[in-house]
């Protein structure tokens, strides 16, 4: 093992001591006097974690409700709003504190999402002044509640298609909204059903005749209580999880909005008819308008991580109390985590959901810079949104597994609803769809690999990505990543020439991220090959795209996974010598080589991996896990979970 990574003493491994407050430091970052304020609501809010399951649904939401606009008060959840408007000015924050939400009742972190990142980040990046004036005030403090009302029956993922039309009267100098039949209702909208009063609707503009593409209106659907006129209203009712979200259904039979209402920062029209923007081409403009967004992702992605922790938390405080079968002479039973296939569920997930948490860390600085003008240019935004796909795409789908295996290694216990895993399961499970489903976004962060984030990117449709990788940018991923010219920079990392994935030490970080960026190159040349070779036979665009999705989506996998290790290696270097930093090499090598482990077909196939080789990962794996044994409980006391969160009687005392 190198030397930044472990403590060894003559006769073997010496365990190394944790700052179990030092470690949590680390963790919160910059944020953590904000973390600690997210905390402390939860504790003192706490009431609505545990009447949740015998509350009706109109009592569980209205106690939601209630616990939203409470913890606005208190500031947390305006953080990155405009101080001019009541916010605290710091989106990096806002998305700490939403991340840390996650830790308590999932139902209440998603209409805190609804409110302030959906509907208020709407008004916020897409509209302009006079729309801050109006609602930002209110909206911060929940006074005001909205709805954000893109997603239709009949379209999710493809909101260039959405079927709701607004067209402009320049007669009357409104707006007519219309749902154009049952597919283009807006359907899954939180706050709709209930306490919505006003909704940021996306429909298509048509002016004069001539479609605009799609836009966003405040659109009023309640007044006064009652639902506006000539707005439908229908309950979703019960889903699996999360119902204390008023999520429902809305229609707009010619609904009638000022000009104003029209979210204008990239587009207007004109009084008399005439439309505007500062961005000609219409697909950029689109593109343009939805990266605004995209802090709705990084939100949703810390948030999965976070819930994965509260599980991990509980399984592993279990298992490090729980005994089952005697093992030895003395007659006394085991403890679970002494086991080493319990430590084999457990531990690699704890070392993943660390790395997964520093890799929020980068995205959560990048789309600060982004937004905050430090680091604002279209490659940057590009990176921005497709790291942003990528890791909620791994984080939303960690937290899915994570819980799982946690509540199957709690046994029957688990599966009483007092020990929280029930609501884990069942109000988590949607983050996989949220904000995009995962395999649409991993497909966006493999389109920005095979076009090298050109400019022409934001430009391209799913057909247009597939013609542009003939050209010279799949010529220059094809270059980049050739088999020669990747192994001559390997090579240059490591020793050991062309057999430097054989020579190389295991757990050393830069064979670790050598393997993991070599998978990546080969899998992207690979990628972009055989797009080139399809459409060179005269291919259909679509149906060559569709034969090559599989493989498009394990390099965009592949890729995440490389920033993630990144992400993990450089927090770790960084750090001062000591336990902490002994422990967090630990988790760093169990994260990375149980990925590899779990990619070794790949590798063999490729020639990275010797069957020697791959028993030689497996063992070390098990030792690292004996090794991360004895810290368990430190590691997952460090996330800083407050213990009346955990709740779990029956599992953690």
């Amino acid at each position: 093992m190198t030397t930044d990574k472990a403590a060894t003493a003559p006769g073997g491994y010496v365990r190394p001591e944790l700052d179990v407050r030092a470690l949590t430091e680390v963790l919160d970052g910059e944020y953590a006097e904000v973390r600690d304020l997210v905390r402390a609501n939860l504790v003192t809010h706490l009431p609505v974690l545990e009447e949740a399951d015998e509350l009706d649904v109109d009592a569980f939401r209205e106690r939601v409700r209630e616990r939203v606009v409470e913890m606005a008060a208190t500031g947390q959840t305006g953080m990155g709003f405009p101080q001019r408007y009541g916010g605290g000015g710091d989106i990096g924050a806002s998305i700490a504190a939403f991340e840390t939400l996650a830790f308590g009742d999932l139902s209440v972190l998603v209409k805190v999402g609804v409110q302030f990142g959906l509907f208020g980040g709407a008004i916020l990046h897409l509209g302009t002044e006079r729309h801050h004036d109006a609602y930002l005030p209110d909206l911060i403090t929940g006074k005001l509640m909205g709805c954000f009302a893109m997603t239709e029956t009949g379209h999710g993922s493809n909101v260039q298609a959405l079927g709701t039309v607004a067209r402009y009267d320049a007669d009357a100098r409104e707006f007519v909204i219309t749902t154009e039949g049952d597919q283009a209702r807006k359907d899954y909208i939180g706050n709709a059903a209930r306490h919505g009063e006003l909704a940021v609707v996306f429909a298509q503009l048509e002016v004069g005749g001539t479609a605009e593409g799609v836009h966003a209106f405040v659109v009023p659907i309640r007044t006064a209580g009652e639902v506006a006129p000539g707005v439908r209203i229908e309950d979703d009712g019960r889903k699996m999880g999360l119902n204390g979200v008023d999520n429902g259904r809305i229609r707009f039979d010619g609904v009638r909005v000022p000009r104003e209402a029209l979210l204008n920062r990239f587009a207007d029209v004109t009084p008399e008819g005439v439309y505007k923007s500062t961005i000609d081409n219409p697909d950029r403009r689109f593109f343009t308008m939805l990266g605004t967004l995209v802090q709705g992702r990084v939100s949703v992605g810390g948030a999965g991580v976070n819930a994965a922790k509260v599980a991990l938390a509980v399984a592993t405080k279990y298992a490090l109390r729980r005994r089952q079968f005697a093992t030895g002479s003395q007659g006394e039973e085991q403890l679970l985590l002494d086991y080493g296939l319990h430590q084999r569920r457990l531990l690699p997930l704890i070392a993943q959901s660390y790395a997964l948490h520093f890799a929020q860390d980068v995205l959560r600085a990048q789309l600060h810079d982004v937004f905050s003008g430090l680091e604002d240019d279209p490659g940057a935004r590009r990176r921005l949104e497709a790291r942003a796909a990528g890791t909620k795409a791994l984080g939303t789908w960690h937290a899915t597994r994570a819980i799982q295996e946690c509540r199957e290694a709690c046994g029957g216990a688990g599966y009483l609803a007092v020990n929280r895993f029930a609501a884990l399961k069942a109000d988590s499970d949607i983050f996989t769809t949220f904000e995009g489903d995962n395999h649409v976004l991993l497909q966006l962060v493999a389109k920005g690999l095979l076009t090298d984030y050109a400019s022409e990117f934001e430009d391209l449709d799913q057909l247009g990505m597939v013609r542009h990788v003939t050209s010279l940018a799949v010529e220059t991923v094809i270059e980049k990543t050739s088999a020669h010219k990747l192994l001559e920079r390997v090579r240059d990392l490591l020793p050991g020439g062309d057999e430097w994935d054989q020579e190389a030490g295991l757990l050393d970080s830069e064979y670790q991220l050598a393997m993991f960026r070599y998978r990546e190159e080969h899998m992207l040349a690979g990628a972009a090959r055989r797009l080139k070779r399809g459409i060179d036979q005269k291919g259909d665009p679509g149906t060559v795209f569709s034969q090559v999705q599989d493989h498009v989506i394990a390099v965009a996998r592949a890729h995440v996974e490389r920033l993630v290790l990144e992400a993990f290696v450089d927090k770790m270097r960084a750090l001062p010598e000591g336990g902490n930093k002994v422990a967090l090499g630990l988790l760093c090598d169990l994260f990375a080589l149980s990925t590899i482990e779990a990619d070794r077909a790949w590798f063999m196939e490729h020639g990275r991996l010797t069957v020697q080789r791959s028993k030689a990962i497996t063992r070390e794996v098990n030792d690292l896990c004996r090794k991360v044994r004895p810290l368990a409980g430190d590691l997952v006391d460090a996330w800083g979970i407050p213990p009346e969160l955990l709740r779990a009687p029956d599992l953690v005392g």
